[in-house]
């Protein structure tokens, strides 16, 4: 019977469907020979009807049986097209499978017991048929195609090939009843965590969650979506693209990628703050703080801080730029802010300046001064013969009293950090020239994409270069940090005419971060952690735990930023303390096993006629196991995870396979993007290779973008004639 009792056993024969034959012969006996039972027609008919509803219930018991065991062996396929991806305004969709209690554990138990082995293995003529596959690869040509033959993957192939996923099937087999899984859209605010190795899904679980968090529309409104992607995913960006043009949001479509400059949109990422001071800290916080290096990071942002106030008070927009150039000179800004400071306050003071300046020389230049231009020196006697207070005047002149030298080393470790940033075509995207209005290129802020519900895909090339791939990151992130604590304080709509104060507006912000762990620094932390009020929803993708304990160097932060994930997506993990994360956080429950004992007792009576007793026993016994054991996780096939989901409860899940869809189409320019990723970023071992981007197709482009293609062209091949 497939009805549960005490110890179920469902990895065995069949058997009801020998009382389905007994009951159907009968039930045919009674409706066609009555009388051969002694009955009349009317009562052959009604014993004909009890025998086929006893025939179908056993059945339908007999079929639960074999699809049990159909499905420890093989599960069936499950593919789904991304527009039939259902999206829901109070659930995100997941994919299909069962929630994990005692029931799954110790069918699990069973299937690991040598009797039972024959149902769970495949069958000999199924390793017979994968042998003759090996040698029939190098047969000659008639037999070859034989083993084409065994090898086509169709139902009606009785030894067809397993699915390429590896792992074990019984995982996800030993409940044959599936429901869809979804996680509450509230419980996404705690943030969600997906581990697993390379290859096994998780890019397929982002794109399933991005594609809801794109068509979503929650009270008339859309949701912000902004994705993060390190190492560049062609299959990615095209999901997005088609999604927000299947949602009408092509407009609101933004591409940052490192890698493609050109056809980039651009971003400051100290354009726009909150206070003065995030400038600095956004900067300085990148560098290190271990150790002696806490002193220099220290001054670092001092050191920005006075630039960047400096800037700010002459009018001026901060960027990468600028405070490069006033890092390696601040002589310039120094006179500037100065002739700034004394027109509004001073006039005159500017013809006593010119005088000090004439009398100086190498001799009564002070020691600690030498190497400055003698109108910086002029300036800074001056301010000594006089009282003026001026905040970001005294920081500009406590900056140029030190010594030349001294002052370039401790600005040293300023310097290679900016030099990432502001080499090349990059500063053109991470510090914009808002005056060019020839340029085609949209400029961003992320106040601005959360007010238009935008959708962003930031491509950072870290195959290229993960030292300018992971300062970008930093910058952006920390750059976001900001932004949700304005928004925390005020709301979105803050500075805007007709905007209420009463209620700050909230909006959901999907943030998906692909290999966030090559982006993590110390300003994730407060992302994760206070981010949510300010409606931020991370789901952040990684391998390990190692990895993130690798990226930050300090295993007490590596642990705050994972315990303030309150959703776990399991996949397959190579490492047990990885998986330990998950089987760990989950309690021990009993499962039942059976054993027979048998035994022979001599008798003591030598008059008796009885010589022995023997007895045998069917014993049950309760063991206590965990739920899940980590050599579980390890062996998930791929598309298959574990998930703890709205406080712990487990769920074991399969994301369903994309289905071709022939409504899915780029702009050129994209698609140009696209292909030249998958080219060189999905293999990952030739990517040094590169020769450079491909050239664009003219075919179809617009006129637009091909005269500047053109002009872009052209100028490069003259400056290179020039040369």
């Amino acid at each position: 019977m497939a009805q549960p009792h005490a110890v179920e056993v469902m990895l065995r024969p069949a058997v009801e469907l020998y009382s389905v034959g007994v009951s159907v012969g009968a039930a045919a006996l009674c409706l066609f020979a009555p009388w051969s039972l002694a009955l009349s027609p009317l009562l052959g008919l009604g014993a004909a009807l009890g025998f086929l509803t006893f025939a179908v219930i056993r059945f339908h018991d007999a079929r639960v049986i074999l699809r049990y065991r159909r499905n420890i062996r093989r599960i069936p396929r499950y593919v789904m097209a991304s527009r039939n991806v259902p999206v829901s305004q109070q659930r995100l969709f997941v994919g299909r499978g069962f929630r994990w209690d005692q029931r799954h554990t110790h069918r699990l138990m069973q299937t690991y017991r040598p009797e039972f082995r024959r149902y769970v293995e495949p069958t000999p003529a199924y390793r017979l048929v994968r042998r003759l596959e090996e040698r029939l690869e190098f047969a000659p040509f008639p037999f070859r195609c034989l083993g084409r033959v065994t090898a086509w993957d169709h139902p009606l192939n009785p030894l067809r090939p397993l699915p390429p996923v590896g792992g074990l099937p019984r995982l996800h087999g030993i409940e044959p009843l599936e429901t869809d899984v979804s996680l509450p859209l509230g419980e996404r605010v705690g943030h969600t965590l997906v581990l697993g190795t390379t290859r096994v899904g998780k890019t397929r679980l982002a794109e399933l969650c991005i594609t809801q968090d794109i068509r979503r529309k929650v009270n008339g409104e859309y949701e912000v979506v902004i994705v993060f992607d390190p190492k560049g995913d062609a299959d990615l960006l095209k999901r997005m693209y088609v999604e927000a043009r299947r949602a009408g949001r092509e407009g609101e479509f933004y591409v940052f990628h490192l890698g493609w400059p050109d056809i980039s949109a651009r971003y400051n990422a100290v354009g726009r703050f909150g206070r003065i001071s995030e400038v600095a800290t956004r900067i300085a916080g990148q560098l290190s703080g271990e150790g002696n290096s806490a002193a220099f990071r220290e001054f670092a942002w001092r050191f920005v801080n006075i630039i960047a106030r400096a800037l700010v008070e002459l009018g001026r927009r901060p960027d990468y730029l600028q405070i490069q150039r006033h890092v390696i000179n601040i002589d310039a800004l120094f006179i500037e802010y100065a002739q700034h400071f004394f027109a509004k306050t001073e006039p005159k003071a500017w013809e006593v300046i010119v005088q000090i300046e004439g009398r100086l020389n190498d001799k009564n230049i002070p020691r600690h001064m030498v190497g400055r231009e003698k109108r910086v020196v002029a300036i800074e006697q001056y301010l000594s013969q006089v009282r003026v207070y001026d905040p970001v005047l005294d920081g500009l002149r406590s900056a140029v009293r030190y010594d030349r030298t001294y002052f370039d080393k401790i600005v040293a470790s300023l310097l290679p950090l900016l030099e990432k940033l502001t080499t090349g075509k990059i500063a053109q995207l991470l510090a914009p020239d808002y005056a060019d209005l020839h340029d085609p290129r949209p400029i961003f802020d992320w106040m601005q994409i959360i007010r238009k519900r935008a959708v962003v895909y930031v491509g950072l090339d870290a195959l290229s270069d993960a030292e300018v791939a992971a300062a970008v990151g930093n910058s952006m992130f920390s750059d976001l940090v900001s932004v949700a604590g304005h928004i925390y304080k005020f709301g979105i709509d803050d500075g805007l005419p007709g905007a209420s104060s009463s209620a700050p507006g909230k909006v959901a912000i999907n943030v998906h971060a692909d290999e966030f762990n090559e982006l993590m620094g110390d300003e994730f932390i407060p992302m994760v952690n206070k981010g949510g009020g300010a409606g931020i929803q991370v789901t952040a993708y990684t391998q390990t735990l190692s990895d993130i304990e690798a990226r930050i160097g300090n295993r007490a932060k590596a642990g705050q930023v994972v315990g303030n994930f309150n959703n776990l997506f399991m996949l397959r993990v190579r490492e047990t303390v990885t998986a330990e994360l998950l089987a760990k956080q989950l309690p021990k429950v009993e499962v039942y096993t059976t054993s027979i004992v048998s035994g022979a007792t001599d008798t003591s009576d030598p008059q008796g006629h009885t010589a022995f007793t023997s007895n045998t026993q069917d014993r049950i016994t309760s063991t206590s196991v965990p739920l899940i054991e980590p050599a579980h996780v390890v062996n998930l096939p791929k598309g298959q995870a574990f998930a703890l989901l709205e406080g712990g409860n487990l769920w074991k899940l399969r994301m369903p396979l994309p289905a071709p869809d022939p409504d899915e189409a780029m702009p050129k320019d994209l698609q140009a993007l696209a292909d030249y990723m998958r080219q060189h970023y999905l293999d990952a071992g030739e990517w040094w290779e590169s020769q450079g981007r491909p050239a664009l197709q003219s075919e179809g482009l617009p006129d637009d973008l091909l005269d500047d293609f053109r002009q872009m062209t052209t100028a490069e091949t003259d400056g290179a004639e020039a040369s």
